[in-house]
This record gives structure tokens, sequence and C-alpha cells, in this order.
């Protein structure tokens, strides 16, 4: 029954994208053959039901992981090996991450030299290398903003020497390396840190591990670019072509995927063994739930990648490419911009780690601000971002001309915000580029920027340069968004204090005044008592004379 409603609400979740692939790939520009339509349709099932499985199976394995060795590591005592542990599941958690295993697969496409393992475990050590600095900083109560922009200064200072295919993405890489799995892991170990061992005791400090871990996976592909390139005597292997769907059937595609998906998956449930005999000592019914949770995360992912692989990610490319179709007219490209805008709103609205931290935030402001509130500003931003992606595409300006002015306004932002906003800014970033995204999004972003090269000719950017770069947008464009929802927010709070400050002042003075009458009233009452006391007086020794 569970799975039955996790299948519904992913299913709804995906009716947005349903919608646009009807729209354009059935009405808009049919596809050529009726073999693409059941790729399609293949890969759209597959990707609903392999994410529902994953999801169903994450709630009882990988997620109570999480949170059994965050709350279990404080038995360790020593910071030291509280950080190392953070940084090895920081590491295990990104490897099994759906979204990085699907970007993965798109740059091997592109770029041969690549190796798809090298490149996941890569990125799963800056992730975890940051995860156990992050720690350190809760642990250490270091101040959030002055940590965030000494990591972005490094990040644009580095970015001179790295490679121009590597830097659009490892921007995607960051947003990549934070969703469905991760999110919910990392701040299970931050939440088990924050309420036990920082000096705020509280779940505040919770927000901006993600921010902060973030940053990790920008600056190791900076450096295996770097490396990379080193290798092969100071070039880059040249970009190959982005051809998604070429399997002709999905067995061409799952058996390669079996052992790719459990290196990714089972060393999280195998560095949890120890903490479990030594540490946290789960009943033997409980721990055998985990471990049966984990084959159905194995299954779910291993549908969900096929499924991409086979016939996702070919509609994606195909929506991408048919825009700029040179058969049709000039202004029919431009579209790309509206339909970059809805689907980056509508797959954020449906990200699960988007919905975790909008819970999380509904908690820590006491209901102040609904998870709503938190979707809807972050689809906003995301609609944007992909808006912004389209429009670098089709003009081929070098990305760093839009991210070096968005990092700096919302650099400039956090003087003006407050630190649990600036924290909670930096980890929508990271965590609203999601498995839907990867799964869609970038397919057509990459086969935007191939069209866009076949268009431009011997002098275009190469598809790996031009076609990277959605996830970047959509890991900065939030950082903007949620602030200014901080702003807003601290406003109208201060506003709320103000009102309530200047009721008590006029209630104070009401109840002075009240009380300063009734003073009057009982020293009046007194003189008259007095005045009342001499007439009868008088009136005595009247008529004491008269006798």
């Amino acid at each position: 029954m569970k799975f039955i409603n996790t299948l519904k609400e992913v299913f709804l979740s995906s009716l947005p994208l349903a919608a646009i692939i009807i729209i354009v790939c059935g009405l808009v520009a049919p596809m050529n053959s009726a073999s693409d339509y059941v790729k399609l349709i293949v890969g759209y099932v597959g990707v609903v039901v392999g994410q529902s499985l994953f999801l169903d199976g994450l709630s009882v394995s990988i997620l109570p992981i999480g949170k059994l060795v965050g709350s279990s590591l404080i038995k360790l005592k020593k910071a030291v090996f509280i950080i190392f542990f953070g940084f090895v599941f920081g590491l295990l958690a990104t490897v099994a991450e759906p979204a990085l295993s699907v970007l993965a697969r798109q740059t091997h496409m592109i770029m041969e030299g690549v190796n798809e393992t090298v490149f996941i475990w890569v990125m799963g050590t800056g992730i975890g290398v940051l995860v156990g600095f992050s720690l350190f900083r809760i642990m250490k109560d270091l101040n959030i903003k002055i940590v965030f922009a000494l990591l972005y200064a490094v990040i644009f200072l580095t970015v001179i020497f790295v490679p121009e295919q590597f830097i659009a993405l490892a921007f995607d890489g960051s947003g990549a390396t934070t969703g469905d799995v991760s999110v919910p892991f990392i701040l299970a170990l931050g939440m088990g840190i924050s309420g036990t061992m920082s000096r705020h005791k509280t779940n505040e400090d919770t927000f901006g591990i993600i921010g902060l871990a973030s940053v990790g996976p920008i600056l190791a592909l900076f450096i295996y670019g770097i490396i990379l390139k080193a290798m092969n005597g100071g070039t880059v292997p040249p970009a190959g072509v982005y051809a998604p769907g070429a399997a002709e059937s999905l067995g061409e595609i799952i058996v390669p995927n079996l052992g790719g998906v459990a290196l990714a998956l089972f060393p999280v449930v195998i560095v949890f063994l120890p903490f479990q005999f030594f540490l946290i000592k789960l009943p033997k019914k409980e721990f055998i739930r985990i471990l049966l949770g984990s084959l159905s995360v194995y299954v779910g992912l291993l549908i969900f990648l096929s499924g991409i692989d086979f016939g996702f990610a070919f509609a994606g490319k195909y929506i991408g490419e048919v825009f700029l179709d040179p058969a049709r007219p000039g202004f029919f490209k431009w579209l790309l911009l509206l339909v970059g805008f809805v689907l980056g709103a509508a797959i954020t609205l449906s990200e699960p780690a988007v919905t975790v931290l909008g819970e999380q935030l509904e908690e820590i402001t006491n209901g102040h601000i609904k998870k709503i509130t938190i979707r809807i500003t972050l689809a906003i931003g995301i609609g944007f971002a992909a808006l912004f992606s389209m429009v670098k595409i089709l003009t081929q300006i070098n990305i760093l001309w839009f991210l070096i002015p968005l990092y700096a306004v919302a650099l400039i932002m956090m003087k003006f915000t407050s630190k649990l906003f600036v924290a909670l800014a930096f980890d929508s970033g990271g965590v609203t580029g999601g498995a839907l995204t990867s799964a869609f999004l970038t397919p057509l972003t990459l086969g935007a920027a191939q069209a866009v090269a076949v268009a431009a000719g011997p002098g275009a950017q190469s598809v790996l340069t031009n076609g990277f770069g959605i996830i970047a947008f959509i890991s900065v464009t939030p950082l903007i968004a949620v602030q200014a929802l901080g702003m807003i927010y601290d406003m109208r709070l201060r506003k709320a204090q103000k009102l309530m400050a200047e009721a008590e002042i006029a209630e104070i003075e009401e109840l002075a005044s009240a009380a300063a009458r009734a003073g009057e009233a009982r020293a009046n009452g007194t003189e008259n008592n007095k005045t009342g006391d001499g007439d009868q007086c008088f009136f005595t020794e009247a008529n004491e004379s008269d006798e």
C-alpha cells in the first residue's frame, strides 16, 4: 500500500514533464518513427516506477542509517573521530546519489576520457571533505557568512587555472551531488551534532551544512580537470556526440548498470555494519528490514537509471534540438526560454529534497514560514535558472559572465540577511538539482547545445562547454530568491515586534492613566467625606445652640 501511495505521488509530480513531452513530441514536432515513441514510453515508465521503488526503499534503509549514524557519532566523543566519520558517510551517501550517476553517464557519453566511476568518487570525496569541515564549523561555532565568502573566493580564484570544459560541469556536479539520498542523510548527521555538540544546542546550526558541502564537488572537479589536462599533455580529451537512446534494447542498458549501481549503493550499507554491531545494536528484525530496504533502493535505482538511458534522456535531447530546427521560423528557438522556465519551476515543486528542506524551515520558524512558501520561492528561482541557461546556450556566452555577477549579488545580500536564511539559501542551492533535473533538463540543454554547435559550424563551443551549466544556474538563483525571502521575513518580524512593543507601551500607559484616574477619584472622595463631616459638625453645633 505504501508503494502504491509513493507511485501515485511520483506520477503526479511527473505530470508537468509528461504534458511538455506530449505537447512537443506529439503535437508541435512529432517523432520520426513508432520505435522512438516506444523508447519514450518505456523510459518514462522506468523513471516513474524506478523512482517510486527507490524512494520507498530509501525511507526504510538509507535514511534510517543516516539518522542512526548521526545520533551515534556523539558516542565517539572525540571531535577527530566525528569529523572522520562525517567525511566517510558524506562520501558514501553521495556516491549513492542517482542524480550524480546520471551526470556521470552524460559526461562520459560526451567525453570518453572521463571515467564514470572515477567521476562519481571524485565528486563524493569533495562532498565528504566539506561535510567533515561543516561538522567542525558547528562544533567551533565559526561564522557561516565568513566561511561562505572565503570558500567562494577560493572557487573563483581557482577557476582561472581550470580547463574551460570543466567549469560549467563542476558547478553542475555541485547541484547533482546533493539530492534525494545525500540531503536527508547529511542533514541527519548535522542534526545529531548540532543538537548535542554545538554551543547553541539548537537545530538552526543544521542549516548550512548542505550549502557548505556543495562547495566540495566544485573544487574537486576543478582539480580533476586540471590533472586530466596535465595527463593528456596539456590538452583536454575532445568532446564527442551526445546520443542518448542509441541502444536498441533495454537489456543492453540494464546489464552494464548492474555493477555500477551496486558499487554506488552498497558501500553505505557495508560501512553501516560496524556501527550496528558496536554502537547502534538494532533489534534483529529492524536490522533485516534495513537490509531488505536497501535491495529495494538498488532495484529502483537500476530501473530509474536504465529508463533515463533508454528513453527519457532521448526525449529531453529531442525537445532541445527540435526548437532549433533550421526548417522552423527564426523566433521558434526562443520558445525554449518559456519551456525551460515552466519545466524548471514544475520540477522543483516535485523534488523530494526540496520538500524535506521546507518541512525543516517550517519547524524552525514555528510555522511562521510554511513549507509551500519556500517551495514556491525556489520554483520561481529555478524557473529563471533554466531561462538563463537557455539564453547562455543560444548566445554561446561564457557561463562565468552569468555566474560571477549572480554569486556576487548573493554574497553581498548576506550582509543584509540573518544567518539562518543565509545558511538556508545555500542549502537550497544544493538541494534543487535533483534526479528529475538531471534526468530531463540536462539532456534538454545538451540537445539544444548540440543543435547550436551544428548550426554555428566549426567555430562553435563544444557540447561539453556550452551544454552543461543548467544545474550551475539552479544552484545560484535560490541563493538570491531565499535571501530575498529572508529579508522580507525579517522586515515583517521587526514590524510585528514593533507593533507588539507599541501595543505593550500603549497598554502600560492606559493602565497608568487608569491608575492615576482611580487615585484622583479616591482623593476627591476623601475631600468630600471631610466636607460632609464639617457640615455635620456645624449643624450639630447649631442645634445645641437652639436648645
